[in-house]
């Protein structure tokens, strides 16, 4: 079933059954790193070695195998990482133990725990997560558990923090091509909090709006990194009938919606695959395929990626699939179909990442002829509702992909199975490896347990910050509106704004827009990005004092910033001119009118707006507007050649 999101409501994916939930990973911002004491340090692309590793999968505790570190195995990748040895060590490459972890990192990652109303863990146990995938050159990533059951309030209920764990991030993935995967090693174990709510979200926009809640909260910190690559977030997607599926690394909250839309019908397409092979008699345990060696028949062919394939000396096979007839044209996501899931996990394991790098005989788009198709069928022996695959490549590459197209077929009689996807730029999803399971984790043997003790929890907790929504909420109240309360519950400068409020007569919305549009304005204005915070409050103070309007505490700021001198210098000499003095700006700014064709409100805002520059900010637009107002009632209207 493929529908667009614009046509689906919220009654829809309530009859679907969707549930999704968010894991939230953010850098925290220290000065090193968690497990070792290299500096964190802007990501750079340059390097100074290179170092070759090949993964191999480790047994479980309980002497199992985790199937992601099988499936990982398979694809024989040659991982090299990129090194910068100004930030890297022999940590990071698995080459001496751990140091003890970043009492930094610890505490602003319990800071954030006790924002998120967690419950504390009292000891910490450092596990270590399989990854085979290369992105971190021991093969596991550090990781421990700092608080549970939590929860955030959203649109009048609560949704559930299930956990917050502190971790190592990993490489940045620089190229992944046919069996070579490259690395850059300059995010390496900068310090990561994990945050995993409960699967509470029912429309693909909830989860985008509860992503911004955790956003918002991180941030409300003011220690968290920011930019490309500081926050990535993995969704989870499931409804009625499927399996959690997780879509991963998403960069951008406004993806989600339609990432988790797409997903969720992804998943109601294979249930319906899945019921017509049930239909058609096909159980599992009991699919049927066979496997033929096709490139004596394919010899001459005209389809260009197997004739480039016979010409290298590589190898064509056909795969047969019994009862599958249509089932491979089937759409799954917008612009892909089953096929697709097959390609995918082609791609992924067999690395032939090449496209296209199978064929169906219900592929619509450049194939095989007609009468090659009609050979490849009678060779393997197909039937009228049979299917058949063709892949090409290498002889250890083609083994492994007629296994996994034969895997894939089979799981389509379970319908939807636990993976990990990749999101892709247009809103869809590909395959990346199988769901990881509980065989990948285990303890760390090189890190001992550490208690987290009550002084410490008090420290934390006696500096914790309000929480945004309870800042939003407090200025609501005296009288903000809820975007400007929104914004300035996060801003940079929203300390600054409550001592203003504090410490200056101004009352909180003309403060706000001052803070939040006013000040970007005059610091542009002078080609700066900041002044001290100190000078800011006593620049609002002073000039409420005197009797200034908040536009005269502008029009000090300026003088400031252009000529220099003391504070309460440039206060005094810093006076709202008087009516007359208004009157004779306006006059003065009516003779540049080049036309008076303009309708009457452009030519009252290009007054009071000349008005206002003229005389440096003052008084206020309210004041100017008014005399302009009069003014042009008894002026004569020019004629539209201007004079």
């Amino acid at each position: 079933m493929i529908r667009s999101m614009e046509e689906t409501s919220p009654e829809d994916y309530r009859d679907i059954g969707l549930k999704s939930g968010l894991e939230i990973h953010q850098q925290l911002d220290t000065e090193r790193k968690l497990f070792c004491r290299c500096p964190v340090l802007p990501y750079t692309d340059s390097f100074d070695a290179q170092v070759l590793r090949h993964m191999r999968p480790t047994l479980s505790e309980l002497g199992e195998y985790d199937g992601t570190a099988l499936m990982e195995f398979k694809t024989r990748k040659d991982i090299v990482y990129q090194i910068n040895k100004n930030t890297i060590c022999t940590y990071e490459i698995d080459d001496t133990p751990p140091f003890e972890l970043n009492r930094q990192a610890l505490e602003i990652g319990l800071e954030i725990t006790m924002l998120l109303n967690c419950k504390l863990v009292s000891e910490i146990h450092v596990q270590r997560k399989q990854y085979l995938d290369g992105s971190i050159p021991a093969g596991f990533q550090r990781t421990t558990i700092l608080g549970v059951d939590g929860w955030v309030p959203f649109r009048g209920r609560r949704i559930d923090i299930v956990q917050l764990g502190l971790e190592e991030d990993a490489c940045r993935e620089v190229s992944d091509m046919a069996h070579r995967r490259v690395y850059l090693t300059d995010r390496l174990g900068i310090p990561l909090i994990e945050t995993v709510t409960a699967p509470q979200m029912r429309t693909p926009e909830e989860v985008a709006a509860v992503a911004r809640v955790l956003s918002r909260l991180a941030r409300s910190s003011g220690k968290v990194r920011r930019g490309i690559g500081a926050a990535r977030q993995d969704v989870n997607v499931s409804v009625n009938g499927g399996m959690r599926v997780e879509i991963k690394g998403v960069a951008r909250i406004p993806e989600i919606p339609l990432l988790v839309h797409n997903e969720a019908f992804r998943q109601v397409s294979l249930l319906e695959i899945r019921e017509e092979l049930l239909r058609r008699g096909i159980r599992a345990g009991g699919l049927s395929n066979a496997v033929h060696d096709v490139s004596s028949v394919l010899r001459g062919t005209a389809y260009g990626p197997a004739a480039e394939a016979l010409q290298l000396g590589l190898g064509v096979t056909a795969v047969l699939l019994r009862g599958f007839a249509g089932i491979l044209s089937t759409p799954t996501q917008p612009g892909r179909t089953f096929a697709d899931e097959i390609s995918d996990r082609v791609r992924v394991i067999a690395c032939l990442d090449r496209l296209p790098n199978i064929l169906h005989d219900g592929f619509q788009g450049e194939s095989l002829s007609a009468s090659e198709w009609d050979r490849l069928r009678g060779h393997a022996g197909a039937g009228p509702k049979d299917a058949l695959v063709v892949v090409w490549g290498g002889e250890d590459d083609l083994r492994t992909a007629v296994s996994e197209i034969a895997i894939r077929a089979g799981e389509a009689l379970e319908g939807v199975v636990n993976e990990t996807r990749q999101s892709f730029s247009d809103g869809t999803n590909g395959f990346e490896r199988i769901l990881p399971g509980p065989n990948r984790m285990y303890p760390d043997t090189d890190l001992a347990p550490m208690a987290i003790g009550h002084d410490l929890i008090e420290r934390v907790r006696s500096s914790l910050p309000e929480r945004p929504w309870e800042r939003e909420e407090r200025y609501v109240t005296a009288g903000v509106p809820g975007e400007s309360a929104r914004q300035m519950s996060l801003s940079p400068l929203r300390h600054e704004y409550d001592r203003s409020l504090q410490e200056s007569c101004y009352g909180p919305a003309e403060l706000m827009h001052f803070f939040l549009s006013t000040l970007n304005h005059i610091l542009d204005e002078a080609g700066l990005e900041e002044i001290p915070d100190e000078d800011l409050v006593q620049v609002l103070a002073l000039s409420g004092e005197a009797g200034l309007p908040i536009e005269g505490a502008e029009a000090v700021l300026r003088r400031l910033l252009n000529e220099g001198g003391t504070i309460r210098e440039t206060v005094a000499r810093t006076e709202v001119p008087g009516r007359q003095t208004v009157k004779t700006a306006v006059r003065k700014a009516m003779e540049t009118l080049s036309t008076w064709s303009m309708d009457q409100e452009r030519v009252e805002r290009y007054l009071t707006g000349r008005v206002r520059r003229d005389l440096e900010g003052l008084p206020g637009g309210a004041e100017v507007l008014t005399v302009v107002r009069e003014e042009l009632k008894y002026a004569a209207p020019r004629s539209t050649e201007g004079g």
